[in-house]
């Protein structure tokens, strides 16, 4: 990003601005307003790339709120506060465009405004994006709006802002840019449900997708073959732990049981509540609010555990963001980035992890590298990239 470049001018009291894009992508996305004080000019230049089109600032119409098309450009048809609030000493307005169709998937929109600011009003350009269940969240634009899937069509909102009774900024163009570059975002857990845990134990017995249960085995079974992972896969993995917090374990889903809608498992409707007469699908009286089976390694050494308990677990593909495979396991989950560090849990072989994001820390040898970088799977648990064999579903931002 090319740094700003000032230059006092002694009459205007308003200055010009132009807003352009960096290049380069950002780990996290923040609003940027196009804000500039009075009688400074800043440009902001960005390098041509990707598909490019201008916003149609011409048209105000129904969906748009409290601006208006001047000879000069967009401004905002009445420099008050809207009333809403008695606090409020902000007039906003809001032009909304016709989406745009992309002649090919993007991951990223950037937004260049050209525009007179005047001191204490701000100009922004945010957009959204459309993939196949629907459209994504509104992202400002001016910093780079970046998402996590390829978006088809995009749609844009010019949002200006003033002090109630003070001048309006006037806009006189939107250039977007959108590209497929790598999409950088903080990987997210999914659903999160509280059940009651039970130790599978069975050793020697056979799992729903062909496993030979093996003394301190790690994986989970849940109540639902939409869940089941292939053999010696993790296509379908859970973050269990307890409801502390203190300990937990990221584990393949290896077995099913009896299920019911939104993560509430057969056994603990009928424990609690009383479905099914209080009795399985098998006609037992049960005995357990039952919800997730835990291998023994996975009971005893990943949560620490000496009785059934209740536990949270994530449903880890329900989430986004970039996953990592654990190619060598059970591997510790640590509070730092050090194998010096307290060990928080496991992550077991073929567990798919979400990663958060990475740091630098303790150079480690391990079966696939030997590396200083570490993954951050969720808020103080971290892991060697040594042993992690693939990292897909997107760029890994730093932490």
């Amino acid at each position: 990003m090319m740094g700003p470049r000032c230059r006092i001018r002694s009459v205007a009291l308003v200055a010009t601005l132009t807003l352009g894009l960096t290049v380069a992508l950002i780990p996290a996305i923040t609003a940027v307003p196009a804000t500039s004080a009075a009688g400074h000019s800043l440009t902001l230049v960005a390098a041509p790339a990707g598909e490019r089109w201008n916003a149609d600032l011409s048209v105000v119409d129904r969906d748009d709120v409290n601006v208006r098309r001047t000879a000069a450009g967009l401004r905002l048809r009445e420099a008050r506060s809207a009333g809403r609030s008695p606090r409020s000493a902000v007039a906003e307005g809001m032009l909304l465009t016709a989406p745009r169709t992309l002649s090919r998937p993007a991951t990223r929109v950037r937004a260049e405004i050209t525009a007179q600011v005047p001191a204490g009003a701000t100009v922004e350009a945010q957009v959204r994006g459309w993939r196949v269940n629907g459209w994504t969240e509104w992202r400002a634009a001016t910093a780079g709006a970046v998402f996590d899937r390829p978006v088809s069509r995009v749609q844009t909102r010019v949002v200006l802002t003033a002090p109630a009774g003070g001048a309006t900024a006037t806009v006189r163009g939107v250039q977007l840019t959108a590209d497929a570059a790598a999409a950088v975002s903080a990987a997210t857990p999914g659903l999160t449900y509280r059940v009651y845990a039970t130790r599978i134990g069975l050793v020697g017995e056979q799992t729903a997708n062909g496993r030979t249960v093996q003394p301190r085995d790690h994986f989970v079974a849940l109540p639902s073959r939409r869940g089941l992972s292939p053999l010696n896969s993790g296509d379908y993995t859970v973050r269990v732990c307890t409801t502390t917090g203190s300990r937990c374990e990221y584990a393949p889903v290896w077995d099913v049981g009896p299920y019911l809608p939104q993560g509430r498992p057969e056994a603990q409707a009928a424990y609690q509540s009383g479905y099914n007469g209080g009795r399985d699908q098998f006609g037992r009286t049960v005995l357990n609010p039952a919800g997730v089976d835990l291998a023994d390694g996975t009971f005893w050494d990943g949560l620490k555990l000496t009785t059934n308990a209740w536990v949270d677990v994530a449903y880890l593909w329900t989430g986004g963001g970039p996953r990592g495979v654990v190619g060598d396991g059970p591997l510790n989950i640590r509070t730092a980035a050090s194998t010096s560090s307290p060990i928080r849990g496991l992550a077991a072989r073929f567990a798919n992890v979400p990663i958060q994001c990475y740091v630098t820390g303790q150079s480690v040898a391990g079966p696939y590298r030997t590396t200083t970088r570490w993954n951050r799977l969720a808020s103080g648990q971290y892991v060697s990239h040594a042993y992690v064999s693939s990292v897909y579903g997107g760029a890994v931002p730093v932490c």
